[in-house]
């Protein structure tokens, strides 16, 4: 089973988006700077031209939109997505920083520019907007930027610090699947079988499990030695999910 990858999608700035252009202002190629919302077009038009996989014209809107507003840090963590998707690190980075700059109290910025310095491989300044962006007061979903920060830190590897922040999710929100699903992969890539067991379990009595976690589930089962268990878990994946990879591996035609 593979591991999941750091959740931060790239919709976290396109929420000014929905409901503020009209059909006819996609078809807008001018630049916009005189009127007094022309920041915020230049930005929407830019963050929807980021999402249509349109880049270089993203960039240039975007780049409009800071010039204009130097404060709106939802632009520049955008051009900085808008960057990445050019190749331009070095320029992400510098978008990233003066998103920081513009709102340093953002918890959804400190995440992005975080997730942003792990993929850099820069992990104890990825961990330190973690650790921001997880003890703002307004983050509701803390369980979900600590779990980021866990998954961060089996990258580097560091599986101890990692497996703290997964332990720290759960007692913000007790049965977030993604940091139990994390839990149960690190005691497993550990040999730790009964631990990997526990967390899965926890995971399947709240959330109805897909083909590949019932392939692991039967893994784990067999590495105890319990051939009823196996079975079990090997069955039900037979039959709720027969045309899956992982069935096929079950009945041994892959």
């Amino acid at each position: 089973m593979r591991t999941s990858n750091l959740k931060v999608a790239s919709a976290i700035c396109l929420f000014l988006m929905a409901g503020c252009i009209s059909s006819t202002t996609g078809s807008i190629t001018e630049p916009v700077r005189d009127d007094e919302d022309a920041s915020q077009l230049n930005y929407q038009l830019g963050a929807r031209y980021y999402q249509q996989g349109s880049y270089e014209l993203a960039r240039d809107r975007l780049l409009l939109a800071t010039e204009i507003d130097p404060k709106m840090a939802v632009a520049h963590t955008t051009l900085a997505l808008t960057y990445e998707a050019l190749d331009n690190n070095r320029l992400a980075t510098e978008s990233y920083e003066r998103a920081v700059r513009a709102a340093p109290k953002d918890f959804s910025v400190q995440n992005a520019y975080a997730v942003f310095m792990c993929r850099q491989k820069n992990f104890e300044q990825a961990r330190k907007f973690f650790d921001k962006a997880a003890s703002h007061p307004e983050n509701d979903d803390s369980e979900v930027t600590l779990t980021n920060a866990g998954v961060c830190l089996t990258q580097k590897p560091d599986l101890v610090v990692a497996e703290q922040y997964f332990r720290l999710a759960l007692e913000r929100k007790t049965n977030y699947p993604d940091a139990l699903l994390q839990l149960c992969l690190l005691k497993f890539q550990n040999k730790d079988y009964l631990s990997a067991r526990a967390f899965l379990q926890r995971f399947i009595s709240t959330n109805a499990p897909n083909a590949s976690i019932l392939y692991l589930a039967s893994r784990i089962e067999d590495l105890l030695d319990n051939d009823r268990g196996r079975v079990e878990f090997e069955d039900q994946l037979i039959r709720e999910f027969p045309t899956s990879p992982e069935a096929r591996k079950v009945l041994g035609s892959e």
